[in-house]
């Protein structure tokens, strides 16, 4: 791992080298990421040590257990019990200044994930009108208050628990707000999905994509099938470091049953975070291939796979039986997750197979495909994969995402995009009238080295992203602006080839991941790398250790130089 000057002293630097324009707007800025649209601080401050807790009668279930749970940490934090009201109509002695303590009220004139903050001396105010609303709220307040509020135990007995008093009014720019844990390459611990969620929310982040399905094993349970997870769940070695002719010969895999994974997207849920699964089609599946060898063309014998890459080896759509189990592996995925949107993959099919084989080359008859400027025939016949997923998911009320390949050929209408080979899928796609989710390699590969200095630091795939970088992205650049609407928003993304533990997995996604909620959250005239970077440093480290989160610290020695 890198190591560096203490936080300490680097924080002292940094407080030497900031820059008198910036230290001027530390007096009217608050440390918050993402940073809220709208701040106006004002004298005073409000206690928040034993402060009672009112919440309205009119706030579902999921913004009051969002209320409880600070109510309950909050206690154990600060050493005093914080009471929590029985739920009351209290919408109109807020608006009025009639109630002390926390007062939680659902205003139905605001938006989906919108807020509102009143802090005064008495009283902190807040107003949403869905849960997520309550939830970020919530989030926002921790940030406010000493760190120590993020750990598990109690605060020293001098802790500072008195928030300024101020105005917020919050909402994010983009709906979609996303990170990627590919747990495939390599598989994480339940526990440590969660943590991964928990430090979502912390950023308000609200879309999980979970790369469940590869070559190289099968981490879904399913009841139809279960055979996938006894055999496809796990590989016979795995290649060492970068060598691709390498196997350490060590059996290696798990998988997620189907309580766990209820169990993760209630723990989700509960944060203002929806899971997206993904089932990559038809290329990357060899461990299904492995479990059902009569699902491939021929071209056997079929393992799971224990290296990294693309393999040639795909489904063989050809024959009705593969399409038939498709549906089916993708109706009960659909019916184990709430999301709205379901990961369908569509990248890095080889068609060598597909040329070669008969049962393929008559379905390219069959439906008449051939090559012309719109797309090779085999190309199309993958178009015939997505469409036909796609109309089945239709019919369970689900809605596709795929990566930005199934652009080749025809793509139809409600297909949803995610643009990784760069921005230009996305461009393409959002000015064709496609919905887009930004996710270049180019600023949210953070797989990538987050450091110069490579030599010491833990191995990754390649290239350079840097959390400056990240946090420079603009999602809807180059975009039509009469077409920016179907710019959903932006994620970052965390393959696992080159990760073997939890420390690794937090090391690379901090604090790129602070960067990524401030692109999909503010608006541009908000963002400021160095406000950002002083908050993170001054702030968010510490939020990060006492929570014991494991990051890369090379934003500290820029700081320092």
């Amino acid at each position: 791992m890198n190591t560096i000057k203490t936080i300490a002293s680097i924080l002292a630097v940094s407080a030497l080298l900031a820059p008198a324009s910036l230290a001027k707007e530390k007096t009217t800025t608050i440390n918050v990421i993402p940073y809220p649209s709208s701040v106006e601080i004002t004298k005073g401050s409000f206690s928040a040590r034993g402060a009672q807790f009112n919440c309205d009668a009119a706030m579902d279930e999921l913004s009051r257990k969002a209320v409880s749970t600070f109510a309950i940490r909050l206690s154990k934090a600060c050493g005093k019990t914080c009471t929590l009201a029985s739920p009351v109509g209290i919408a109109k002695n807020a608006r009025e200044g009639k109630v002390k303590g926390f007062a939680f009220y659902v205003d139905p004139a605001l938006g989906s994930e919108e807020y509102t903050l009143s802090i005064t001396p008495k009283a902190v105010i807040v107003s949403a009108s869905d849960a997520n609303g309550f939830i970020y709220a919530v989030q926002t307040i921790k940030q406010l208050l000493p760190a120590e509020i993020y750990g598990r135990g109690a605060a020293p007995d001098n802790t500072n628990w008195r928030i300024p008093c101020m105005e917020i009014k919050d909402a994010p720019r983009f709906p979609y707000r996303g990170a990627h844990l590919d747990c495939v390459r390599h598989f994480f611990s339940v526990d440590e999905v969660k943590r991964y969620i928990d430090v979502m929310s912390f950023y308000k982040l609200n879309r999980l994509h979970w790369h469940l399905t590869d070559d190289q094993g099968w981490r879904i349970e399913l009841q139809r099938y279960p055979e996938l997870t006894l055999v496809g769940a796990f590989r016979n070695g795995t290649m060492v470091a970068r060598d691709f002719d390498s196997d350490d010969g060590i059996r290696y895999g798990g998988y997620y049953t189907r309580a766990q994974i209820n169990d993760v997207i209630r723990f989700a849920r509960e944060r203002g975070i929806t899971i997206i699964p993904e089932v990559d089609l038809p290329g990357h599946m060899l461990a299904a291939l492995a479990t059902y060898p009569e699902l491939g063309c021929g071209t056997g014998p079929y393992e799971v796979w224990k290296r990294w890459g693309v393999s040639d080896q795909v489904l063989n759509v050809g024959r009705e039986e593969v399409m038939v189990f498709l549906e089916n592996v993708l109706g009960e995925v659909a019916e184990i997750f709430p999301s709205e949107y379901i990961h369908i993959g569509g990248d890095e099919c080889p068609k060598k197979e597909w040329k070669e084989n008969p049962d393929c080359q008559a379905k390219i008859r069959e439906l008449g495909l051939k090559d012309d400027e719109k797309g090779t025939a085999e190309q199309k016949l993958q178009n015939y994969v997505t469409l036909r997923m796609q109309k089945f998911l239709e019919s369970k009320g689900k809605k596709i995402i795929g990566w930005d390949e199934i652009l080749e050929g025809e793509l139809q209408s409600g297909a949803t995009v995610m643009s990784w080979r760069g921005a230009e899928g996305g461009i393409t796609a959002a000015n064709a009238g496609f919905d887009v989710i930004m996710t270049p390699t180019s600023h949210c590969y953070i797989d990538y080295y987050q450091a110069k200095d490579r030599e010491h630091e833990p191995l990754a795939f390649d290239g350079y992203v840097p959390v400056e970088k990240v946090y420079s992205f603009n999602p809807v650049d180059k975009i039509n602006p009469d077409m920016q609407y179907h710019i959903l928003g932006a994620q970052v993304n965390l393959w696992t080839e080159y990760i073997l533990s939890d420390q690794q997995l937090e090391y690379m996604l901090l604090p790129r991941l602070l960067a990524i909620s401030e692109v999909g959250w503010c608006a541009p005239e908000l963002r400021n790398f160095e406000r950002f970077r002083q908050t993170v440093i001054t702030h968010e480290f510490p939020i990060l250790d006492i929570a014991g989160y494991n990051y890369c610290k090379e934003i500290l020695k820029e700081a320092a130089e």
